[in-house]
């Protein structure tokens, strides 16, 4: 479909294009948002991050001063970065929680701490993690309970527990949030901080997920000690930084159309592949029906995020706009995945490494890893929940 794209786009997304194509990581395509699995993986993906800043394809809005461009951000040209990366299946940026720190720095930051991690992030040498999340503080973020309290020199001994915090034991540094006011509101008494990951009583415990790998873990403090160097922006800002810089994240929905593109027209080649009822089963007019409803359900979702990123662009954001395009992407790839198992029949339950298995196990793992998709960035509920109370005006 034809969205409006200017020449000039087009221009950017072929170059982009070719880009990806010559200087892609040799790393095999995994579902979702996945970690390095070893310290030669994460090699490939920190040079890969330093080659997307040093073109000019990430970063490209900061100040000169910190090696960007100055350039003001393009929502066009993130989805066209974001689109190609997906249907390459080359990884982004070993960035997520770096290019919020960065974000926040730049908003909120000192000088002294811009010059310490803006350098490092751009080069790949540096990793942030997200310590946001808790065990009871995932959706309602405001809830958290890690505690960061003053000491005698000024800094801060903080104490409590993160968890779901992709990259956590190849961080260098944690992007946390800790409550520093027990007496004020939820959302007015929490603060900002850099921690670096290898001082004394942080504990990073790696989770083991049903698709066999570790790309989550679970971090404890321990009256870790910091500085009070470590504090980003001014004590009790947390709650305003974390949305700054999260505000930046607009662009994540970026390639998630073109995933699913990536993942329907996959599924249309594992229907001619397979059999049913002794014929290709893409011959068949129910999984020809299936296929054109997922397809033109993509195509859909696809519309929706440009007309998002028009919205964007004109400053005419809706509230309800990111939570429809996220809610939309995770239902369907769980939808696609389910369908591409049901296709696969007894295949189906082979995984990576096992003989027989249909396309290296992709489809497998494409269903393990798509119900996370619900779940992380905000579940499914509290997407609906979005839409209909703000969006749509509904009670609660």
């Amino acid at each position: 479909m034809d969205y409006g794209m200017t020449p000039e786009l087009e221009e950017f997304r072929a170059e982009v294009r070719a880009f990806v194509v010559a200087n892609a990581p040799a790393i095999a395509p995994k579902a979702g948002v996945r970690t390095a699995e070893d310290k030669a993986e994460l090699a490939l993906l920190k040079e890969w991050t330093r080659q997307l800043f040093a073109a000019g394809y990430v970063g490209e809005s900061w100040p000169e001063r910190y090696g960007g461009q100055g350039n003001p951000a393009s929502m066009e040209r993130e989805v066209i970065l974001g689109e190609e990366l997906a249907r390459g299946r080359a990884p982004a940026a070993v960035q997520g929680a770096s290019k919020l720190v960065s974000n926040a720095l730049l908003d909120f930051g000192t000088e002294a701490q811009r010059e310490a991690f803006l350098p490092g992030i751009r080069s790949g040498e540096l990793i942030f993690c997200q310590l946001f999340s808790e065990p009871s503080s995932g959706s309602d973020l405001a809830s958290l309970r890690t505690k960061a309290t003053r000491t005698e020199d000024g800094g801060f001994r903080i104490t409590g527990q993160k968890v779901w915090t992709t990259n956590g034991q190849w961080a260098d540094y944690g992007y946390l949030l800790a409550r520093t006011d027990p007496d004020a509101s939820k959302h007015r008494g929490i603060s900002a901080f850099i921690i670096d990951m290898r001082l004394a009583g942080v504990d990073v415990r790696p989770l083991r997920e049903m698709t066999g790998t570790e790309d989550f873990n679970e971090v404890f403090l321990d009256n870790v000690e910091v500085g009070a160097d470590a504090l980003i922006g001014e004590l009790s800002q947390g709650w305003s930084i974390a949305n700054s810089s999260l505000g930046h994240e607009r662009s994540a929905v970026a390639g998630s159309a073109a995933r699913l593109q990536k993942n329907v027209s996959a599924l249309a080649d594992l229907a001619r592949a397979v059999t049913r009822n002794g014929r290709p089963a893409i011959e068949d007019g129910a999984v020809q029906d299936r296929i054109g409803q997922l397809t033109a359900a993509v195509e859909a979702l696809s519309a929706l995020v440009y007309a998002n990123v028009s919205r964007w662009s004109r400053k005419a954001e809706r509230v309800s706009d990111g939570p429809m395009a996220k809610l939309m992407f995770s239902e369907l790839g769980v939808e696609i995945a389910r369908y591409a198992l049901e296709l696969s029949g007894e295949a189906g339950v082979l995984v990576e490494g096992d003989a027989g298995a249909i396309d290296s196990g992709r489809w497998q793992d494409e269903f393990l890893y798509a119900r996370a998709y619900t779940i992380a960035g905000g579940s499914s509920e509290i997407m609906r929940n979005i839409i209909a109370e703000r969006g749509l005006a509904m009670p609660r």
